[in-house]
């Protein structure tokens, strides 16, 4: 059963005219107001600085495509027990990818997901900076860089890697559910 709230959200005409600017554009789009922004509007300069940086990550052209970027926060936040992420970064990877099956398969165990060798060694590569960044060695970069990953795409694996971890740890100590939303999107046609 879902706790109380403790850090109540001001209603979306009360908030800052930027934050509800975006909260009502993404609602547009989705339908829906995630909710992670209205969770993290409880702070606005921390909710700007948040999607500024997630922006900055997940939006960008890069080595990693869209879904990869969402591969890597799908495996890293299974790892971290981050309900939330897990599940609406998982209805994302779906999208991206256009797989209704593929962010189970990685949330539960991407070793063996059907997953491109070349993605397999991405992950290996997040779990590690996930969960034992301390390891990472010359050894991790040789073994992406044998794959096609250039040095900025090493960084966005790790950078994604560290930005959602902090992201799950947010999501856990707020105990921020995913919307029902997330469960069928990317599973059953709109």
């Amino acid at each position: 059963m879902p706790q109380p709230k403790r850090f109540a959200t001001p209603p979306i005409d009360q908030l800052p005219e930027d934050i509800r600017t975006r909260l009502l554009a993404v609602q547009e789009k989705s339908g829906f107001v995630p909710n992670v922004f209205v969770t993290l509007a409880y702070r606005p300069d921390e909710f700007r600085a948040f999607f500024a940086m997630h922006d900055a990550l997940m939006e960008k052209d890069s080595g990693l495509s869209k879904a990869e970027r969402e591969m890597i926060v799908v495996a890293t936040s299974a790892a971290n027990q981050c309900q939330y992420c897990v599940i609406a970064h998982g209805a994302i990877l779906r999208i991206r990818a256009k797989n209704p099956l593929i962010a189970d398969q990685v949330a539960v165990n991407y070793r063996k997901a059907d997953i491109t060798p070349r993605q397999r060694s991405m992950l290996d590569f997040a779990l590690k900076v996930s969960q034992e960044a301390y390891k990472v060695s010359e050894d991790d970069f040789a073994a992406l860089a044998a794959h096609g990953f250039s040095d900025d795409d090493i960084w966005d694996i790790a950078a994604i890697c560290a930005f959602f971890a902090s992201s799950n740890r947010m999501a856990n100590f707020t105990g921020m559910r995913p919307n029902d939303e997330f469960y069928l999107m990317g599973r059953v046609p709109k």
